[in-house]
């Protein structure tokens, strides 16, 4: 049993060291791109930044949401690259992937955009009835409404004094 667990355990290492040896440290590899507002209406802009970018520019695409390519040059703040794009109007809600390549070194950036509708953007869900113009069980004239109740009692208790009757053996 202790071999087994030995044996595991060394085998867990190793595949654990080898795979920190073998992920490229820059070149090539994936850094973060911070997308702002995280969640975008249709026809809103974004904004998008990193710092994972060392010449400070970047070529970005946001062809997945149907933006296409945008530009990232160098801001104000520390060694950060910085572009916008607009959602476009025809955009169905979802997460979308927003790339950027760096211009030294080839290093991709990446990051999300949810797409949502201006309801779920306030956080409301539809609510309400729909006016159809087939009427509903309840309108908006009080007297109608009192009117029809009333209705409803005298045909039920109608109809109660018939089968009453009925019953008995008087007839109809």
């Amino acid at each position: 049993m202790r071999r087994t667990a030995r044996l595991l355990t060394g085998t867990a290492l190793a595949v654990a060291a080898a795979g920190s040896v073998a992920a490229p440290a820059y070149a090539g590899g994936t850094g973060s791109l911070d997308v702002f507002p995280s969640s975008a209406l249709p026809g809103g802009e974004v904004t998008v930044n990193t710092a994972d970018c060392a010449a400070g520019t970047a070529a970005g695409d946001a062809g997945a949401l149907g933006a296409g390519p945008f530009t990232l040059a160098p801001s104000a703040h520390e060694d950060e690259a910085i572009g916008q794009f607009r959602v476009p109007s025809s955009a169905q809600p979802g997460t979308y992937e927003i790339v950027a390549q760096c211009a030294e070194g080839g290093r991709q950036v990446k990051g999300d955009l949810v797409v949502t509708l201006a309801a779920e953007a306030r956080g409301q869900a539809p609510h309400g009835g729909v006016k159809t113009g087939v009427g509903g069980a309840l309108g908006p004239d009080p007297v109608q409404t009192a009117a029809g109740v009333a209705a409803l009692a005298v045909a039920a208790a109608g109809g109660t004094w018939l089968l009453h009757r009925r019953a008995r053996g008087d007839g109809i």
